[in-house]
């Protein structure tokens, strides 16, 4: 389909370009959130009748975004979650769960704005860049712990996920019902876990 950009698009075009893309990205995002027109004939002259308006909003929009990413650039937000000792989560830090954040700190973006779509799933801290206008971008800084201590660890820039010590309750487990039925067999078992080499049985005396 070809159609009119309202807007500059990142890796399509500016304003006024008649570009073409594909049916389902046009129909599902660049028409009914007003960044395009269907390039007929009746639209072109309505481009033009527009144009105007459009340039002077978009200068508005630039302004004030450039205002808000200024304030908001660089800044720092934390966030608590559940994880394993490795540092992987229990779920995800979702772009609206990042939407939500950011608002709660009295900045005013939307999900679309946030330019990156893939969930963050691991501790640490991460930087998301935020697209507050097509010529206007920003950065934030995220950094994802299990609680306030960790979260000032790792803004300290410590690594904070390790590898994990102690035996899962499935291997400790194993190793109970080992000791139960074969304790030469346990003993190995934890020498494997790191217990120390296990000690040779006396031999038995001999008859």
């Amino acid at each position: 389909m070809e159609v009119i950009l309202l807007e500059r698009v990142a890796k399509l075009g500016q304003m006024g370009d008649v570009v073409r893309v594909k049916d389902g990205f046009a129909r599902n995002f660049l028409l009914p959130r007003g960044k395009a027109l269907r390039a007929t004939e009746e639209n072109r002259g309505r481009f033009e009748t527009m144009k105007t308006e459009l340039v002077a909003r978009s200068q508005t929009l630039k302004t004030e975004a450039s205002g808000v990413a200024e304030k908001l650039n660089g800044k720092s937000f934390t966030v608590l979650r559940q994880a394993s000792e490795t540092g992987q989560l229990f779920g995800s830090v979702s772009p609206r769960d990042l939407v939500g954040l950011i608002s709660s700190s009295g900045f005013t973006v939307n999900r679309n704005q946030i330019a990156s779509n893939t969930p963050i799933k691991t501790i640490g801290q991460h930087n998301v860049p935020i697209s507050l206008h097509p010529e206007i971008e920003t950065m934030i800084t995220v950094i994802v712990a299990r609680n306030n201590d960790e979260a000032e660890r790792i803004a300290r820039g410590e690594d904070i996920t390790r590898l994990r010590e102690e035996p899962t309750e499935a291997e400790a487990a194993v190793i109970a019902a080992e000791a139960f039925f074969e304790p030469e067999a346990a003993e190995s078992a934890l020498a494997r876990e790191g217990g120390g080499p296990a000690e040779s049985a006396a031999p038995a005396d001999k008859a």
